[in-house]
């Protein structure tokens, strides 16, 4: 169970922790801002795009041997990514390293449920909780303090060599430790490449425009959102065919016509696009426009990190007790800190502007944990224990492409703001909380929404027998 716990401690680390690093990568290498959304928005992708189908290889394969493999590239993936010389080089190890942390992620919950009993698995995943909550809050410090002691050309790649020494001792444990599980069969078909791969496609070509949209000039880029627009409906009607043939998609679609599966994923897939961000555009203000430190900036952002942390422990307790309401107070108060964030950062400008946000991100963190793992308790509350698998992975999976597209669509307004007012962090920062705060007001609309139609069909009559569905 502790290996499966460093594990993806590990994988989810790397999501936060290179956020304090852009800057000294970007001076190292000579990236450009779309290079810089590529390390983190590409990692989101192939992370998100794994999850389905590597939990389903685990199941049909034995556990340990697809967790022990996803490691191992994992690891060689983050020593490539220390070793990179280049942008195209380090863009492509983050790549497979996301790649490999989705298939690791899987396969931690899959091992909690193959090695305890039902009524044991409280406390193991409560441990999984945890640690989520933890790596967010100490991957900026992290990062900070090794590139504080190392230096701005060293402690970046040593944010990725970090993770070599600890996989390794991983996978020799997690080899003797974990037992084999007896694999079951399953057919090739089952996996659906070609489903992955439709997704994969429409959802880069929607990036593409977006990332490089300050590189690639005239208006020809934004033919790609058309044609975008065109795999995602063919990936849509692969599916429904895959599933009529007997196959078993990658997303299963018939999972959205409940209710409050439909809504919790919208609610996962706008919050992840938006609150993921602020980590992104506010290290790199930080660091680029007011001149802090990497220790200093990753300390900024520990509020935030901290207020989430416990929050979360707080919102896996009550959610039973106060069930929508809860997100929705949570989304209220991540809208209410950034208001005040923003309202911070225009009359406290200057070298205090990191300090004078604190509190209000401290707020928006608290709120933060009231959201994720409450929101996704409560979206699977109705799904039918045989598809709880399933529907789990999927929403995983809306939540790391919703990040991807918030970071390049955030990351686009960001930049180009940045460029046409002669190089203003300050403005260019406060009109991409504004983007990001358009993400989570909509997934707070969707929360509201959730919450009155759950009223409305509890006071509505009770069906008869005849009109209940089986």
């Amino acid at each position: 169970m502790t290996v499966a716990l460093v594990a993806g401690f590990m994988t989810l680390l790397d999501v936060s922790i290179v956020n304090v690093a852009l800057p000294s990568i970007r001076d190292d290498l000579g990236l450009s801002s779309g290079g810089l959304q590529w390390v983190l928005s590409g990692y989101a992708l192939t992370f998100g795009l794994l999850l389905v189908p590597a939990g389903r290889y685990g199941d049909a394969r034995g556990r340990r041997d697809v967790f022990i493999a996803g490691l191992a590239v994992f690891v060689l993936a983050s020593a490539a990514a220390g070793l990179a010389t280049g942008a195209l080089w380090l863009i492509i190890a983050r790549l497979v390293q996301g790649a490999a942390a989705g298939v690791v992620s899987p396969q931690v919950s899959g091992l909690i449920q193959q090695l305890f009993e039902p009524e044991e698995r409280g406390r193991p995943f409560g441990l999984f909780g945890a640690t989520v909550g933890i790596s967010s809050a100490v991957g900026p410090l992290l990062g900070g303090l090794l590139i504080q002691l190392l230096g701005a050309s060293q402690g970046w790649r040593w944010i990725f060599f970090i993770n070599v020494p600890i996989g390794v001792v991983a996978i020799i444990l997690g080899r003797r430790w974990i037992p084999a599980a007896p694999a079951r069969d399953s057919t090739p078909g089952s996996l659906d490449p070609a489903g992955v791969g439709l997704l994969g496609l429409g959802v880069l070509l929607l990036l593409l425009p977006l990332v490089e949209e300050r590189e690639w000039h005239g208006p020809a880029k934004w033919l790609l959102t058309v044609a975008s627009a065109v795999v995602l409906a063919g990936f849509v009607a692969w599916e429904r065919r895959f599933e009529r043939r007997g196959g078993t998609p990658v997303i299963d679609l018939s999972l959205f016509k409940v209710r409050s599966y439909g809504l919790g994923a919208l609610i996962g897939a706008f919050y992840f696009a938006g609150f993921t961000t602020i980590f992104f555009i506010y290290t790199l203000y930080l660091q680029s426009g007011l001149h802090y430190s990497a220790l200093l900036a990753g300390l900024s952002l520990t509020p935030f990190a901290v207020g989430s942390a416990v929050s979360a422990g707080l919102g896996g307790r009550v959610v039973n007790r106060y069930g929508h309401h809860l997100v929705v107070t949570g989304l209220s108060l991540v809208t209410i800190g950034l208001l005040a964030t923003l309202v911070a950062l225009h009359f406290v400008p200057g070298h205090h502007a990191g300090w004078a946000a604190a509190l209000p991100l401290l707020v928006a963190g608290i709120g933060s944990g009231l959201v994720i793992s409450p929101n996704q308790t409560l979206t699977l509350s109705e799904v039918p224990v045989g598809r709880a698998g399933s529907a789990g992975a999927v929403l995983q999976t809306g939540q790391r492409i919703g990040t991807a597209l918030g970071i390049a669509v955030v990351g686009a307004v960001f930049f180009n703001r940045l460029a046409s007012n002669g190089g203003s962090w300050s403005l260019a920062l406060r009109t991409a909380l504004l983007v990001t705060l358009a993400f989570v007001l909509i997934a707070l609309t969707a929360a509201v929404t959730d919450v009155l139609t759950t009223r409305k069909s509890r006071d509505a009559p009770s069906p008869t027998l005849q009109e209940s569905r089986p």
